[in-house]
């Protein structure tokens, strides 16, 4: 993962270097950006998907049954 100091510089050279470019390779780049959004929120639908598949087919845990399973894993690391 890149630093902000290091998003800003390549944001920046990404900058110069579309400022240069032809208008057709803009579309190009467009297109693609927009391909790869695309593709994220696909992925990201599927996620969620397959995490209420999980819960429908699991369900899912209490928050009194993780306070427990805690205290207990605490017990336990002191003994």
């Amino acid at each position: 993962m890149k630093t902000d100091q290091e998003r800003e510089e390549l944001i920046q050279s990404i900058n110069v270097l579309l400022h240069q470019a032809y208008d057709s390779t803009l579309d190009e780049i467009y297109a693609l950006l927009q391909r790869i959004e695309d593709e994220e929120d696909e992925e990201d639908l599927k996620a969620v998907k397959e995490s209420r598949e999980e819960i429908r087919l699991n369900g899912t845990i209490s928050w009194e049954e993780i306070k427990k399973e805690i205290a207990e894993e605490r017990k336990q690391d002191v003994a």
